[in-house]
């Protein structure tokens, strides 16, 4: 598979890499068999989390014999020193590995989380010295809001981040890609299918492959998931006029109930967690429903205490109709939790 330099890092890992969310719907052998397949397709990028379940276990015993060659990332939604450590210690020990390439501070989105980061008894000192000690090789950031994501890749204090971008999300075109290449800042794609929300992955990823320089991570459930998408980004047909015609349509039907998560909607007068609540059917498809259900109770409890006041729709930037769009989730999660049975 082709591949690309990631950024200062140095790092050449594939174009397509794979996203480790989704494996926690499956059972651990289909998990393990899912990566080992993806690896074999010459995949070399793999991306998890602390918070992704048992996703870091899966793909520890999914390497397990065969780590050289792979770029492993991990992160932490740690913002203080000891719980970094902790969750350092325990990324290690899941992955079955003393070394990680590349980790990451998890959805840093606000200037206040990066200062709780950096500043003393920070979560950065601890990554530091861990990367001083050769357990971490570089150190990278991810963000689903914009203003924190430029102030971070101008800060210098990264060699990654990783952004949502899609032929729905498009902003990152306008300043933050620019910004990453004259800052030699690695840019890995969050959502290259919106979260689960896209389901044509040819127009996807032949959108992408205008940007050969992006990393994208997809997240795969299943080996035929990965095959489609390497063989649309390792294909050389352009777009036609007919599929861009086709983006412009989705564009004009999806833009318009697509939530970027960039929390310009927030402060909620009642504490709803807007993005969550409207991004909830993109929790649906990636998260198995034990781990749905946990997720989301609570969010749902405040989401049904909306006043209906508005104030979140005057500051979305996107026009969405916040209001109408939490009412259907709300009944939706209803709906699916009643017929939900655990054995």
């Amino acid at each position: 598979m082709r591949t690309v330099r990631l950024g200062k890092t140095g790092l050449m890992v594939s174009c397509v890499g794979f996203g480790g969310i989704p494996i926690q719907r499956l059972s651990e052998d289909d998990s393990v068999a899912v990566v080992r397949r993806c690896l074999d397709l010459g995949v070399t990028f793999l991306d998890t989390a602390n918070a992704y379940g048992p996703s870091e276990e899966r793909i520890g015993k999914a390497i397990a014999g065969r780590r050289e060659g792979l770029v492993l990332a991990t992160k932490t939604q740690a913002r203080d020193a000891a719980t970094c450590r902790e969750h350092l210690e325990l990324s290690l020990k899941r992955l079955g590995v003393d070394y990680i390439d590349l980790y990451q501070f998890h959805n840093i989105s606000t200037e206040e989380q990066f200062q709780q980061v950096i500043g003393p008894g920070g979560a950065m000192d601890v990554v530091r010295e861990a990367q001083a000690a050769g357990r971490i090789g570089h150190i990278g950031v991810t963000s689903h809001a914009m203003d924190a994501a430029l102030m971070m890749v101008a800060s210098g204090m990264f060699e990654t981040i990783m952004f949502p971008f899609n032929f729905i999300t498009r902003e990152p075109m306008e300043k933050l890609i620019p910004l990453c290449r004259a800052n030699d800042v690695g840019f890995i794609v969050m959502k290259p299918m919106g979260g689960g929300m896209l389901e044509d992955a040819n127009l996807a990823f032949k959108f992408l492959r205008d940007f050969p320089d992006l990393v994208s991570i997809p997240g795969i459930e299943s080996a035929h998931e990965m095959e489609e998408n390497i063989a649309i980004m390792e294909g050389t047909e352009p777009l036609t006029d007919a599929e861009r015609v086709r983006i412009e349509e989705l564009r004009a039907e999806l833009g318009t109930r697509f939530c970027r998560r960039c929390d310009y909607c927030q402060p909620c007068p009642q504490g709803i967690p807007i993005n969550t609540i409207v991004n909830m059917k993109s929790f649906l498809k990636r998260f198995p429903p034990d781990r749905f259900f946990a997720m989301m109770g609570d969010v749902v409890a405040k989401a049904e205490g909306c006043l209906e006041c508005g104030e979140c729709e005057g500051r979305c930037p996107y026009q969405l109709p916040i209001r109408t769009i939490i009412k259907e989730n709300v009944a939706l999660y209803h709906e699916r939790r009643a017929g939900y049975h655990p054995a």
